[in-house]
């Protein structure tokens, strides 16, 4: 790899990068952390990149598996407490609830991290279904049925976060 490659895919990946690290993690100095991690990972294995067409889904693998790497040496504990929620509001049918950042990532946090991952590529970096079996090492219709079950308890954790704290998607 040149150094002219990496300082591309830097302009090119570096802030769906962070956005995507930054919903798995919860936390902007991990967020950094991840990316920085990715891209020295990235130089390291350039040879690995058979097509240069597919380096966004390799740099998301990376991140997603120096993600994985930093959950199991931490064992952090991904418990949301529901008791400071407090009720959300009754809504007129047909209006959509404005939900606040914090709220969100709680529920993302929530969610087992094979839940939250498709969830996050899906609608926060736009990847396809394809995409993100591909880069997940998942068929199609796994990626699918994951996203409708973290889509249900997401859903589910916005609206009545107490009843969704004791059915966690699993």
């Amino acid at each position: 790899m040149t150094g002219a490659t990496l300082r591309l895919w830097i302009e090119d990946y570096s802030q769906p990068l962070y956005r995507y690290a930054y919903r798995l993690s919860g936390s902007a100095a991990d967020a950094d952390d991840l990316v920085q991690e990715t891209f020295r990972k990235a130089m390291q294995r350039s040879e690995q990149l058979r097509d240069e067409t597919r380096a966004r889904n390799w740099l998301f693998g990376i991140l997603r598996n120096e993600y994985l790497l930093k959950l199991r040496d931490v064992a952090r504990s991904k418990i949301v407490p529901t008791e400071n929620l407090g009720d959300l509001p009754d809504r007129a049918d047909g209006e959509e609830p404005e939900y606040d950042g914090a709220s969100v990532q709680a529920a993302l946090n929530a969610l087992d991290e094979s839940f939250r991952t498709p969830l996050i590529l899906f609608y926060f970096d736009d990847m396809s279904y394809r995409d993100i079996a591909e880069q997940m090492d998942l068929p199609i219709g796994t990626v699918m049925s994951r996203l409708a079950r973290a889509k249900v308890y997401l859903k589910e954790a916005l609206t009545n976060p107490t009843t969704a704290a004791a059915t966690t998607a699993r």
